[in-house]
């Protein structure tokens, strides 16, 4: 079941930001290596927009800087709650592999109670 954070009867953005420590970089030039990594600017600019599609996310905003990003994150509930239980394991399978169970009920084999349950308490 999906849990939000509610104000005033609207879900509320999230500030996220990650940082790089001990000198590394994230994107940009390191003067002091000489090493250029903006290369991965782009990368983490897709996989957040990848996530987001398969998270029901809405990114209000970001930034990518040389040792850390920030993004604003809305979760798109309404959005979610709609998700049938195929399409939640259709979407854990883009990023992960998933399990024997959820191969099977995606592949429509009959399955017993016992692992109904267990589907659904994994949706």
């Amino acid at each position: 079941m999906l849990q939000t954070v509610t104000v005033g009867g609207s879900t509320v953005p999230y500030h996220c930001t990650s940082r790089c420590v001990r000198r590394a970089f994230l994107c940009g030039r390191d003067e002091h290596s000489g090493n250029d990594y903006e290369h991965r600017r782009g990368w983490i600019e897709q996989r957040m927009l990848t996530l987001a599609k398969v998270y029901a996310l809405d990114i209000c905003a970001y930034a990518v800087m040389s040792n850390h990003y920030h993004v604003v994150l809305h979760i798109n509930a309404k959005k979610a709650k709609a998700w049938s239980d195929t399409e939640v394991i259709q979407r854990w399978h883009a990023l992960y592999a998933g399990n024997f169970l959820s191969h099977e009920y995606l592949a429509g084999k009959d399955l017993y109670e016992e692992q109904l349950r267990v589907i659904s308490e994994l949706v």
